[in-house]
């Protein structure tokens, strides 16, 4: 027996386990990582898809011994790892709190699902512009759709309210005569987060029935996908609602209902776990490759 001690014998493990659990696990954390990034708009699903492709090659070009080509796809694993991590630092914030309080199966739970939005916050929503647009009142309601907006998205986050959404309060809001009518409010699944929120305008030639409201409808809804934002006109009490830059105009409360109820769909969670079964496959299939290990058709045919 060796002075240095009891020496453990691992030649009892298969060759091929170790790459299978590499692989598992490199899954496992581009899932969480799909998790954790698509709450934000749909691009970012694709860049995350890219990453992990620029990964796998570097395993690829590594395996089949071409070491120029897997130093530089490693150089640039590494420099895209460094970018997305600033881009998506309050997500990954949220990764590092949830790894550091030990919540690790949190993390397999998805975190990218759109705000719900109940039929019963909806109606109060449509409600209060119905009222609004016939009293002919002002109004600017910004919605979340996936994710949350963050303060850097507005000129002025405005007043902190916390409170739950009702028709009675909206109205009350966009009153005249008082001190939180101008800007608009954010509404966050069932509850209305901030008021006389001051939001960017948009640089578009716009026409000039089109007052201060309508451009900054249009423009924090150019700067970020994740959000709607309906306008009541002061002047015409005309509805709008604006998406992705472009007003839906004029519209009917009834409409108004409709096209809410349509678009908070979970397109992103869709798309996300897509995503994520077709990297799966992928992977089997990378697995099977890297291990040599026959296909179910061949083992059929083997049979």
């Amino acid at each position: 027996m060796s002075s240095s001690g009891f020496v453990p014998d691992f030649s009892w493990i298969p060759s091929w386990l170790p790459y299978s659990l590499d692989v598992g696990l490199v899954l496992a954390l581009s899932y969480v990582l799909l998790l954790v990034i698509g709450e934000g708009e749909r691009r970012s699903l694709w860049m995350v898809r890219g990453f992990i492709v620029l990964m796998l090659a570097t395993v690829v070009s590594k395996r089949l011994g071409l070491s120029l080509l897997g130093f530089l796809l490693e150089k640039l694993v590494l420099g895209a790892a460094v970018a997305m991590a600033v881009i998506f630092q309050s997500q990954f914030r949220r990764f590092l709190e949830q790894i550091g309080r030990g919540e690790v199966l949190q993390l397999f739970k998805s975190t990218g699902r759109p705000s719900s939005q109940p039929d019963s916050v909806v109606d109060e929503i449509v409600d209060a512009v119905k009222d609004l647009s016939q009293n002919r009142t002002g109004a600017l309601i910004l919605l979340e759709t996936n994710g949350s907006l963050e303060e850097e998205d507005f000129v002025s986050p405005g007043v902190t309210l916390n409170a739950e959404v009702s028709k009675e309060l909206l109205q009350t809001i966009f009153q005249t005569t008082t001190l939180l009518h101008d800007g608009a409010v954010l509404i966050r699944g069932s509850r209305l987060v901030s008021a006389a929120v001051i939001l960017p305008l948009s640089e578009r030639t716009a026409s000039r029935q089109l007052g201060t409201r309508h451009r900054a409808a249009m423009g924090i809804t150019e700067r970020v996908e994740n959000c709607l934002c309906v306008v009541v006109s002061e002047e015409t009490g005309s509805i709008s609602l604006a998406e992705k830059g472009i007003l839906n105009r004029p519209l009917t409360s009834s409409k108004l209902k409709e096209l809410l109820q349509e678009r908070f769909a979970p397109v992103v969670e869709r798309d996300a776990v897509r995503l994520s079964r077709k990297l799966g496959f992928q992977g089997r299939i990378l697995v099977q490759r890297l291990l040599r290990l026959p296909s179910s058709k061949s083992r059929e045919k083997n049979n």
